[in-house]
């Protein structure tokens, strides 16, 4: 019996470092492609250039700007906004004509009500 709990101590120890590493891996490569985005100044800086729609059905993408970095989504809408360029997935650049835009957006209030409505263009934020 004393073999046992040891072994299984020891074996739990082990487990612990195992699983750690595993949630650490999880947590880096799903914050990998999470929509932190970041709005340049000038066009020529930006990945994506992107227009605000009036109209929900106008739009390629319906976003919502999440409050925290950890709520963003995988390409699914949710935005977080980054102070820094570095910080973020994509830079985009907010045109004033709709016909020089890659994405057509609009900000939609509640969480559930982003995602695309165009995948054709999903490509923009890979």
């Amino acid at each position: 019996m004393y073999y046992f709990f040891k072994y299984l101590l020891i074996g739990g120890v082990k487990m612990k470092k195992v699983l750690f590493f595993t949630v650490f891996f999880l947590l880096l490569t799903s914050t990998a492609y999470a929509q932190k985005v970041f709005s340049v100044q000038y066009e020529n800086q930006a990945d994506v250039k992107v227009f605000v729609v009036n109209y929900e059905n106008q739009a390629d993408l319906k976003v919502f700007k999440v409050q925290y970095e950890n709520q963003a989504g995988q390409n699914d809408g949710k935005w977080f906004f980054t102070q820094y360029e570095n910080q973020a997935k994509k830079k985009i650049f907010f045109v004033k004509y709709e016909n020089q835009a890659d994405v057509k957006i609009y900000f939609v209030k509640y969480e559930n009500q982003a995602g695309w409505s165009n995948n054709s263009k999903k490509h923009f934020f890979y």
